[in-house]
């Protein structure tokens, strides 16, 4: 599922995650090193074209692990402080690299500018959470997973 499925089955989870994601330039992205051990790095992501789209430094580690493995979880950067506006959201899902030839990378590189060369990956999502606080008494979960709907869970 791309983010456009999301986006279309659960328009108000995208567009909360999306704001999130929107607030602040840089993220933490988790990928797996070659002995399975985590690892993470900072990350600018967009929401292009029905699709999020992860580009990075030509030969980086996190592109490396990626190709490798593509597995990976994303979450937003939480902000100063400890307000959290819009709650604590993490995606996790495969990336799959967009080679040169590929037309959809000619329209990245149209709309975003970015530095070449650089490696570019779609994602394919397998979980979306959101975590926040509501009226100052519950901590509420929301799960979102392929062909599934919102699961909400609330802990006081």
């Amino acid at each position: 599922m791309n983010w456009a499925a999301l986006s279309t089955t659960e328009p108000d989870l995208a567009g909360t995650v999306e704001r999130r994601f929107g607030a602040f330039t840089h993220h933490v992205l988790a990928t797996l090193r070659k002995d399975g051990s985590p690892r993470t790095c900072g990350i600018e992501v967009r929401f292009l074209g029905g699709e999020l789209w992860l580009g990075m430094m030509p030969d980086s580690l996190k592109a490396l692990d990626l190709r490798r493995d593509p597995r990976f979880a994303l979450q937003a950067n939480p902000g100063a402080g400890t307000d959290m506006g819009g709650g604590d959201v993490r995606i996790s899902g495969r990336a799959v690299e967009v080679g040169d030839g590929d037309p959809a990378k000619a329209v990245y590189v149209k709309e975003v500018e970015p530095p070449e060369p650089f490696h570019l990956f779609r994602t394919e999502l397998t979980e979306v959470t959101r975590t926040y606080v509501e009226d100052d008494t519950y901590l509420v979960v929301q799960v979102w997973k392929p062909g599934v709907p919102v699961r909400t869970l609330k802990r006081t």
